[in-house]
């Protein structure tokens, strides 16, 4: 079935709490997954930050509301139990615990209405009543940007010319490390165009290898035929790699056609591309720049 949200988290949650019993999250965590029949995949599944596993993300957060209403406590660093609310909650035979249900309590309320002395006066935020984790909802809204970046970004790349395409090639290969420095990168760029081949790049500042490259701004789908066309080129220099980039995209066929080829090929989309620039600063800049941090439980540790 699929990852629970973290609301639907809590009841299981606090009932595998009933013993009295202290447990650590990653107990709590194996013991979800068990109840909500997990496969392997979705127990692994990361957020997209690729901090966390998202079962253990919806089980955390579960642990913090039921710990701000009082429903289980820290028995000691790393473990928590129930408390005698909790077992008052239990006893009610509750078909759901979510903050809704939390509502009741007044330390759930003090909680979800907190807000600083300085912003007296201004509109507070929303009520809490998403079923995602406040992790999860920091994920959705970059994903969001990030996505809206990667569509501008294309779009941008497309409308520049030739030379400029090769340029964005130039300095993206050399911020991955490849073409020594960008002076031997762009000498070595645009001056072949020798039977598919747009130009050779060092694979490392040694040179102990090249690369050879084929860059297309176009819009149409590149097809089979460009890319054996390209891998022609390579057997004619006997060249062992190539990466072949483009702004559109490739047909089923030129991807499949790579793979049964000796040379080591390497296509890159337009989707692809833009993703490298962003992850590498090519074309982009910053603009915020956010810290997300967590309590350091080691440096509360008494001795």
């Amino acid at each position: 079935m699929a990852i629970p949200d973290f609301q639907t988290v809590m009841l299981p949650f606090l009932s595998q709490l009933k013993d009295g019993k202290e447990y650590k999250l990653s107990q709590l965590v194996e013991f979800l997954s068990d109840h909500f029949k997990l496969s392997t995949e979705e127990r692994q599944l990361m957020l997209a930050s690729g901090q966390q596993e998202v079962i253990r993300n919806r089980a955390g957060w579960a642990r913090t509301y039921l710990k701000k209403a009082a429903l289980i406590d820290s028995s000691r660093r790393g473990y928590f139990n129930i408390t005698d609310r909790g077992l008052k909650v239990l006893a009610e035979n509750p078909t759901r615990i979510d903050m809704k249900f939390l509502e009741r309590f007044p330390e759930y309320i003090a909680f979800r209405d907190f807000q600083r002395p300085d912003e007296a006066g201004i509109q507070p935020a929303s009520p809490l009543n998403s079923a995602a984790t406040p992790d999860e909802d920091l994920d959705a809204v970059y994903n969001r940007f990030r996505q809206n970046l990667e569509a501008e970004l294309l779009e941008q790349v497309k409308t520049t010319s030739p030379s400029f395409f090769e340029k964005i090639v130039v300095d993206l290969l050399v911020r991955m490390g490849y073409g020594g420095n960008r002076l031997d990168a762009s000498q070595a760029m645009g001056r072949s165009g020798d039977g598919g081949i747009d130009g050779i790049i060092k694979e490392d500042m040694l040179g102990l290898d090249v690369i050879y490259i084929q860059a297309k701004r176009w819009e149409a789908t590149v097809g089979r035929p460009e890319i054996q066309k390209f891998a022609g080129a390579l057997q004619g220099h006997r060249a062992r790699k190539g990466v072949f980039i483009t702004t559109s995209d490739f047909s089923k066929e030129a991807k499949e056609y790579v793979t049964r080829i000796e040379s080591k090929s390497v296509l890159i989309d337009g989707a692809t591309l833009t993703q490298y620039m962003i992850d590498q600063n090519v074309g982009v800049s910053t603009t915020h720049h956010y810290e997300i941090k967590k309590i350091d439980i080691d440096y509360f540790t008494e001795d």
